[in-house]
């Protein structure tokens, strides 16, 4: 099983990189990413150290960084509704 598992991420890998550079994007994706990655972040620590949601603290690792990513300040309302329904 691990070595199915290893493989796929190779080849996932491998496509990725293929894709990089076929497509000639050269590294100003990684830019982009690094803004919302910090942006994610930024977002998920303002609500943390508001003061806004006293009974909510949001972790940041990368499931909900990730999360907010994604979905953007929507995400982090989302984390929020989570957080008060399943935790609260």
């Amino acid at each position: 099983m691990k070595l199915i598992v290893l493989a796929v991420l190779c080849i996932s890998l491998l496509l990725l990189v293929y894709i990089i550079f076929r497509r000639k994007l050269g590294f100003g994706w990684m830019t982009v990413f690094g803004a919302h990655l910090a942006l994610s972040a930024l977002g998920i620590y303002v609500v943390n150290f508001s003061g806004i949601f006293t009974e909510v603290y949001i972790p940041l690792n990368p499931m909900t960084i990730g999360t907010v990513m994604i979905l953007g300040l929507p995400g982090v309302a989302l984390l929020i509704g989570l957080k008060l329904t399943i935790f609260g």
